[in-house]
């Protein structure tokens, strides 16, 4: 096992641990840069769910079965939240053991090669960034299910003003308050999930206004599988891809994770047990989810159909939502207006999310060379200010459907973002491999960290074929008949990244990291006594959970380091 000499960084001796009520310890000198350990195990799974669900899961998931139909649409679900468990398989063991700054990106740069760090940094960084004004459109849209003239140039600069403000409110503050914002924020999400989940089964089983068991009808009359673009067999194969890119674009989460992880304050037992969820989640939230979607309207629907043509208003708001198309065809008057006041929660909180992400993202580039150095500056709460203050000119882009229509810009969004999110996962699929290497050229034994992948390096392997295949080819209508807007607007970040690896690989004459030169011990020995000061046993997500009612809660004392 190597370490550089260069990069070894005196472990703090003389910091203070504070236990506050939920018996939690925080650290004034937390990790090697100026980002500060302050988010609890409740705020760190509730941040994963907020990330991971936004505007895709109950809209956007309405394209994928118009053109794939519900057979379709569960298989494509199913099998890429399988595909992304890999991925999470993978970016746990990596996370778990090294919980820097900068999460993925800057383990990227350490085990594979600074240039390919580069390339992943500024990747996630732009993925992130324009993932902000995406929610943002998303969420103007969303409100004019109530108001349709809220779509008209002066609300909706009103409304992108307003959040603007509440994104930059939430995430100057320390982080820790940002956690909590996150907490509640994502919460509205479960609840909207389950009650949803809850509608679908309830009304399946009869539970309507006409008394209607429909149950699978719809996997029946019209059918399990739609064609797309072509008809018969190849028909039904193009719509199962469509299927297949939307649950590219809906299927997230493991990410998230790996960026909170320099600021969680157990990052070994809090970060893993993140981890462990994600699987939970993936079948709770996208493949039942895909499933209830097919169950509660039919493919060929003619609003569903309307909407994503553009033949009707409503694209984006909740009235393109699935499920509101079902409860209006069953005669339901309130639930839709439930439904898109928990969706606007939803719609904020993701982009909460990802101004987070962004401004994490551009301050581990930064610490890494890979980006100005006056970008490392801190607040004394912890917050990579000038970061910040870059990553806020960003939502500024949501002002574009000021004169363009709403929907124009969110497609052309969603189009770009989609390949950015792809290449994150190739990237993590890589570095793990790299890292799988190292460890075996330099005899670590990966049954002593604190999250053991299972079935590696083959499932680095599997997932990253399979992410490489779809990055490839999830664009391929722009080919058929051939546009030119549409390639770019698919292809672009495919086309960036490898040009950001070649371009600082030769600036800067980088090199591979071999397997027996990879510092496997790197930041290990400041989180390791990070970890050892802390004298509290970890606290569960339920127990936090019930100290905020008051129940199980410790008193506040203060232990000397």
């Amino acid at each position: 096992m190597s370490s550089s000499e260069e990069k070894k960084v005196p472990i703090p001796g003389d910091a203070v641990l504070d236990y506050p009520s939920e018996g939690e310890a925080t650290h004034l000198q937390d990790n090697t840069d100026g980002l500060h350990r302050r988010l609890n195990n409740r705020q760190i799974q509730l941040i994963a769910i907020g990330g991971s669900i936004g505007t895709a899961l109950f809209v956007s998931i309405g394209s994928g079965l118009a053109r794939g139909g519900p057979g379709s649409l569960f298989i494509a679900y199913a099998l890429y939240s399988c595909i992304l468990g890999l991925v999470n398989n993978s970016i746990a063991e990596m996370s778990t053991f090294m919980p820097v700054s900068g999460g993925f990106l800057r383990l990227a740069g350490e085990w594979v090669d600074d240039a390919f760090g580069f390339m992943a940094g500024w990747n996630f960084f732009f993925y992130e960034a324009l993932l902000i004004p995406f929610e943002i459109t998303a969420l103007n849209l969303v409100i004019s299910f109530w108001n349709p003239a809220v779509t008209e140039a002066g609300p909706t600069a009103g409304v992108c003003a307003g959040v603007i403000v509440a994104y930059a409110l939430l995430n100057i503050v320390a982080v820790r308050a940002y956690g909590e914002a996150e907490f509640w924020l994502s919460g509205g999400k479960v609840i909207l999930i389950f009650m949803l989940f809850f509608f679908t089964f309830v009304t399946m089983c009869g539970g309507n206004p006409d008394g209607d068991a429909y149950g699978f009808r719809y996997w029946n009359d019209p059918g399990a599988f739609a064609e797309h673009h072509t008809t018969g067999s190849l028909g039904r194969f193009e719509g199962f891809l469509a299927a297949l890119w939307s649950a590219s674009f809906t299927v997230v989460g493991p990410e998230y994770i790996s960026m909170v992880a320099a600021e969680a304050k157990r990052p070994r037992t809090y970060i893993k047990n993140a981890f462990k969820t994600v699987y939970i989640r993936f079948g709770v939230f996208f493949i039942i989810g895909a499933l209830a979607v097919g169950i509660v309207v039919p493919y060929n629907d003619e609003t569903l159909l309307g909407i994503i043509n553009g033949e009707l208003s409503g694209s984006g708001t909740a009235a393109a939502s699935p499920y509101v198309i079902a409860m209006r065809n069953m005669g339901i008057g309130v639930l839709p207006h439930i439904t898109n006041a928990l969706m606007c929660t939803s719609i904020f909180s993701a982009g909460n999310t990802y101004t987070y992400c962004a401004t994490r993202s551009l301050y581990g580039l930064a610490i890494e060379g890979r980006a100005p150095k006056f970008l490392r500056k801190c607040t004394r709460n912890g917050v990579p200010i000038y970061c910040f203050m870059i990553v806020m000119c960003f939502p500024f882009l949501s002002f574009l459907q000021v004169s363009s229509g709403s929907a124009e810009v969110l497609t052309w969004l969603i189009n770009l973002i989609t390949a950015g999110g792809i290449i994150d996962y190739i990237v993590m699929c890589v570095t793990y491999i790299c890292f799988y290497r190292a460890c075996m050229a330099q005899g670590l034994d990966r049954d002593t960290l604190p999250y053991t992948g299972w079935f590696q390096p083959y499932c680095a392997w599997i997932a990253l074929v399979f992410e490489c295949l779809v990055v490839l080819f999830f664009g391929y209508s722009s080919f058929t008949p051939w546009s030119v807007d549409t390639f770019f607007s698919y292809y672009t970040m495919v086309i960036v990244a490898p040009i950001l690896f070649i371009g600082w690989k030769i600036i800067n004459k980088t090199k591979f990291v071999g397997a027996r030169e990879a510092d496997l011990v790197w930041d290990a020995p400041i989180i390791d006594a990070y970890e050892a000061r802390i004298t509290t046993p970890p606290v569960g997500f339920w127990t936090e959970i019930l100290r905020l009612v008051g129940i199980k809660r410790e008193k506040v004392y203060t232990h000397e380091a």
